[in-house]
């Protein structure tokens, strides 16, 4: 299979170096949870999922929030990367995302109090433990939701135990092929509950002020750091707000990604919202970005955007004027896995197909 060639016309389609990585275009597919994994194993569904992106011409094809324990997932039908079935079913997907001349990424997760729900096609409620259902954990006592499961408030052994979860998975990550490590803590799952404090009330190192709740996510990063290879990028999604009174805001963020940095983190993948159900949230096409510049600007790190980029011209418009580093589609990427080509030729670039597919002789 040949690579993508493109005749850079457009910002959009230029290359971006990101550590010892060179990834071809701007374009990373969202991380978007399939729900379809009982097992926790990717299987085939998820080997044409994400293979289908990395062939539409992404440069970045990210996995869905794949748990580092069992009790981090969202639903019991979630990705996981904690044993020798996974890590060999992962790469056989990183392979073929890498054959095709995108960059294999992993979302690495934990649900924290919202860990232990139905699908959402199953109205998401919580599933309780004689349903199958497991012991929710966070930094505090306080359930996400009015009828959810209440968490139990995490010890330090517990926080330590994590850590060594994600540290594991990122062994494993390597392993199996990926290249680019994606920690998330945003819309609300572990990391995001330990910094808000709409949800942190805890009172001793782990909570409190900002640095004790920026904490547990910096030892984290830096664990993932001793064994994630230093040509490798470390991306962290956040929640850049909880969009709500007392919550986490913007300039926390700012703040917390001067702090990443330092501790060998590339990029910021902004995203917000998730941690209170009291949120206030106007969204349209693109709501994001200026928390991406903002974050891009004061802290002088790459960033990366979703929200509602679907148009072209808006993507292109997002990168060209320094807004971001990375556009992320993501609802877009599930109806249109050829987006990024589709996108090409809206914006006039110059773009070669896979062999296989140059008969279409749509350019």
């Amino acid at each position: 299979m040949s690579d993508h060639e493109i005749d850079y016309q457009a910002r959009l389609f230029e290359s971006i170096e990101l550590r010892g990585l060179t990834s071809r275009n701007r374009i990373m597919v969202s991380p978007m949870c399939q729900y379809c994994a009982p097992d926790a194993v990717p299987h085939d569904w998820h080997f044409v999922h994400l293979g289908s992106r990395a062939v539409g011409g992404a440069g970045i094809v990210m996995t869905e929030a794949t748990a580092v324990e069992p009790e981090g997932r969202i639903t019991p039908y979630d990705l996981g990367l904690w044993n020798d079935e996974q890590e060999v079913a992962f790469k056989r997907i990183t392979t073929f995302v890498s054959e095709c001349g995108a960059i294999p990424g992993i979302q690495l997760a934990h649900a924290g109090r919202k860990a232990s729900h139905m699908r959402p096609w199953e109205d998401r409620r919580p599933l309780l433990p004689e349903e199958g259902g497991w012991e929710v954990i966070g930094p505090s006592a306080l359930s996400w939701n009015e009828g959810d499961l209440i968490p139990r408030e995490m010890t330090t052994t517990d926080i330590d135990r994590v850590i060594a979860r994600f540290k594991n998975a990122a062994k494993r990550a390597l392993q199996a092929g990926f290249k680019v490590i994606e920690i998330h803590a945003a819309h609300g799952y572990l990391f995001h509950s330990f910094l808000s404090p709409l949800s942190n009330r805890r009172s001793d190192g782990y909570g409190g002020d900002f640095d004790g709740r920026i904490r547990f996510l910096l030892e984290t990063i830096e664990a993932v750091r001793q064994v994630w290879l230093p040509e490798f990028p470390l991306f962290v999604r956040i929640s850049a707000t909880d969009w709500a009174d007392g919550g986490w805001q913007l300039k926390d963020t700012v703040q917390l990604a001067k702090r990443m940095k330092l501790s060998g983190v590339d990029v910021i993948d902004c995203s917000s919202g998730g941690n209170v159900r009291d949120q206030e949230i106007h969204v349209f096409p693109g709501y994001q970005v200026p928390f991406a510049e903002t974050v891009r600007c004061e802290a002088d790190i790459k960033t990366a955007v979703a929200g509602l980029i679907s148009e072209p011209t808006l993507a292109e418009e997002i990168v060209a004027k320094g807004c971001v580093d990375i556009v992320v589609i993501g609802r877009i990427a599930l109806w249109d896995p050829y987006w990024p080509h589709h996108a090409a030729k809206a914006l006039k670039c110059q773009i070669k197909l896979p062999i296989q597919y140059e008969r279409s002789n749509i350019f």
